[in-house]
Parts: structure tokens; sequence; C-alpha cells
């Protein structure tokens, strides 16, 4: 009988470092994806904060932080990563598992923003994507996930089954952007 082994999207493929940037592998725990019910959003929300003590956030926001995030995921769908989302939140909301579903990296260091102009066609710029900001959008032509979580740090999440490409096209842009700073 053959033995599975759960895996990580990324398995030895990260972290990679080039100058001053990194790639790592960011384990969220698990990821719910989280749809109101007609009419229901916003008991849904105080339910949520009441469940989860953070806030639900408005569109192309994040609240929250490691452990327990929560990103805008377009419309009226959350992306809970961290804690289970609570069962009694089925209530108002449709309740999807989504932790096999998604990569998630954190791409960091000075430079990042000019690796991410490489990559997607989002305006990162400080004062149009601050901290906290989120966007589902594309890297490398794959449906993607991008939020920022600190200076100089963004989150990304594309499907897992893209985890490689999403490396080798991270990793060719660093290099690039190492080059041409000349480091």
């Amino acid at each position: 009988m053959i033995e599975l082994t759960a895996k990580s999207p990324f398995d030895g493929m990260l972290p990679v470092t080039v100058g001053a940037l990194s790639l790592s592998e960011v384990d969220t725990g698990a990821m719910t994806a989280l749809s109101a019910r007609k009419g229901q959003g916003e008991a849904l929300a105080s339910a949520f904060k009441q469940a989860h003590g953070v806030a639900w956030p408005r569109a192309g926001r994040a609240t929250g932080r490691e452990g327990c995030r929560a990103l805008w995921f377009g419309h009226v769908h959350v992306l809970l990563m961290g804690p289970p989302a609570a069962p009694a939140l089925a209530e108002w909301a449709a309740l999807v598992d989504q932790s096999d579903a998604w990569a998630v990296a954190r791409l960091e260091g000075a430079g990042v923003r000019d690796v991410l102009a490489r990559l997607t066609p989002l305006d990162l710029r400080e004062g149009q994507f601050k901290r906290g900001r989120t966007a589902r959008s594309e890297v490398a032509h794959m449906p993607a996930s991008i939020t920022r979580i600190g200076a100089q740090s963004y989150q990304v999440m594309v499907f897992r089954a893209m985890a490689g490409t999403l490396v080798e096209e991270v990793q060719t842009a660093m290099q690039g952007v190492a080059a041409r700073a000349g480091g």
C-alpha cells in the first residue's frame, strides 16, 4: 500500500534569498472562505468579530495579524487565516475550507516593491497600497492575492498548484532587482 505524506506547497523550494530580498513560506494554519448569506452581512460581521476578535474587513483591506488574519477576498467574501472558523458563523455565511487550496509566501526586504512591479499590474506605491491593504490580482499571469503586511513586506498567495511557478517568477524578479542595484 502506498503511504501518502502531507507536504507543504513549497516543499523544498523555500526560503530563497537574493541580496536583501527574501521569499519564505507562511504557515497560515487553517484557511476558511466565508461568504455572507443574502442580507446577513452586518450580523455576520458582528458575529465574526465576537468569535475571532478581529473586524470583518472592508473592501480592499485586511484585519488582524499573523495567527488570525482576515482578508477581503472579493465582493462579500472574506478569507480567515489562522484559526478554523467558528462553526456558529454558518448561521450567517457559507463556510468553505480552503486550507489546501492556496500557497502563501512572504516577500520582504529592500526593493520588494521593485520586485512586485515586475510581476503585477497593481499600484503598490506607499500612498496607494498602505499596510493592511489587500487585492485580488495577478502575479506573473497567475491569479493571486497580495496583502501588504509591513513597510517592506507583502504576503503573496497563489493556487497551490502554481507554487513552483511563483517561486521561479519571484526569484527571477529578485535577481533582476538585485543586479540593477549592483548587488
